[in-house]
C-alpha cells in the first residue's frame, strides 16, 4: 500500500503524489482510495486501493532510470508506415503497458506524423495524453518543472523537426542585400 506523499504513476493518467487515502462509498461498498494529485493537471484522481495493482499503478521510476531513459530517447526508432487503425491500436497498447520507453515511442511517432501530415482528433488527444504520461513521471523523478521536461523530451525525440522550423523562419526573414 502506498503512503501519503509517495509519488506514483497511473498508466493512463500519468504521475502524481498521493494526497491522501480516503474512504469512499460507491454502490453501497465502502473502500479506501488513493487521492492522486496529478503533476501536470489540477486534478485529483481517486484510485481504489484494492485494484490499484491490476490497474498498473506503480511507483515513479528512480532518477537514475529517468536519466537512462533520457539518454535513449534520441536513438528511439518508430515505424511510420502503419495505417491509422492499426497505429491507433498499437499506440493505445503501448500507453497501457506503463513502460516509459513504449510511451516515448508513441510521443515520437505521433509528433513526427503531426509535423509531416497532421493528426486526426483522436490521435491529437493520444499525443497529448502520451506527453502527459511521459513528462509527468520524468518531471517527478528528476524534480524538474513539467514544461521544461516536455521541451527537453520533444527536443531529444525529434531534434531535426525543431531545427527545421527555426531554419524555415530564418529563411523566410527578409534578406539585407546592401553589401
Amino acid at each position: 500500500m502506498y503512503q501519503v506523499g509517495e509519488k506514483i504513476v497511473h498508466p493512463m493518467h500519468g504521475a502524481g503524489v498521493v494526497d491522501e487515502i480516503v474512504e469512499r462509498t460507491i454502490d453501497g461498498q465502502t473502500e479506501p482510495y488513493y487521492a492522486l494529485r496529478l503533476a501536470l493537471e489540477r486534478i485529483l484522481l481517486y484510485i481504489p486501493v484494492r485494484t490499484s495493482d491490476s490497474l498498473g499503478v506503480r511507483p515513479v521510476c528512480s532518477a537514475e532510470a529517468a536519466g537512462e531513459l533520457l539518454h535513449k530517447l534520441s536513438e528511439l526508432e518508430v515505424d511510420p508506415t502503419l495505417n491509422w487503425n492499426r497505429r491507433y491500436r498499437e499506440n493505445m497498447d503501448r500507453l497501457r503497458s506503463g513502460d516509459l520507453l513504449e510511451v516515448a515511442g508513441v510521443v515520437k511517432a505521433l509528433t513526427l506524423r503531426d509535423r509531416r501530415r497532421g493528426l486526426s482528433t483522436g490521435e491529437k488527444r493520444m499525443l497529448s495524453l502520451s506527453k502527459q504520461i511521459l513528462t509527468s513521471e520524468l518531471a517527478l523523478a528528476l524534480d524538474r518543472e513539467p514544461a521544461e521536461m516536455t521541451r527537453e523530451v520533444i527536443d531529444l525525440l525529434c531534434p531535426r523537426g525543431r531545427r527545421a522550423k527555426k531554419e524555415v523562419k530564418a529563411e523566410a526573414a527578409p534578406q539585407n542585400d546592401s553589401e
